[in-house]
């Protein structure tokens, strides 16, 4: 085989862990992701796991579905240019604005969340993985298993993604804050203050 050959091979089946953790991070199931891409479940499961190789009749819908390039669904080799261009997308009235190139492997982000009003308890989520976040301006409100805490500016959290959890703005104005999402999860830290002091 040459190297040529070899070197697509290897981009080839980047492709579904890519695509996993694409799907994963935005809190997405394979039913909702073939609902909007028209793509079948079994072939997206097949695509994530690496059974199915990937087409451009497949990617393109994926590709829109998750407003990024084909490039960075592939993969493709970094220019020299050591720049980030910021693609700002908006995703359940959230607005992303990616602050890495790779979609797979460890993502840094700023994430800019409206206010919400939870009237009921938040549905919490669980999903593999490891995130920090970092509150630059405004609340966020962070649901962490039996922990319900409000960060302001300036204050962190960081936790296992596979325990049950839910992050949203109670404020009026937006909260802003940075997120740096790894496949990893390890132990949690995270800040907790007494219930007194919550707001």
């Amino acid at each position: 085989m040459t190297s040529t050959a070899t070197e697509l091979g290897d981009v080839l089946d980047a492709v579904g862990p890519r695509l996993r953790s694409l799907r994963t991070r935005r809190g997405t199931s394979l039913s909702e992701l073939s609902r909007t891409t028209g793509i079948s479940v079994s072939t997206l499961s097949r695509l994530e796991t690496g059974q199915r190789r990937p087409t451009l009749e497949l990617l393109l819908p994926l590709a829109r579905a998750y407003q990024v390039t084909l490039d960075d669904l592939v993969g493709a080799p970094e220019t020299a240019d050591p720049r980030v261009h910021i693609r700002p997308v908006v995703h359940h009235g959230v607005t992303h604005v990616p602050l890495t190139r790779r979609v797979g492997g460890q993502l840094a982000a700023k994430l800019i969340l409206p206010p919400v009003d939870v009237v009921t308890p938040p549905d919490l989520q669980t999903h593999e993985g490891y995130e920090w976040l970092y509150v630059l301006s405004g609340r966020l409100r962070l649901v962490l298993g039996e922990h319900d805490v409000v960060l302001t500016e300036g204050e962190v959290a960081e936790f296992n993604c596979r325990t049950p959890h839910w992050f949203g703005n109670p404020g009026r104005g937006t909260t802003e804050l940075l997120s740096i999402f790894g496949p990893q999860g390890e132990r949690i830290h995270v800040r907790a203050r007494p219930k007194s002091r919550q707001g």
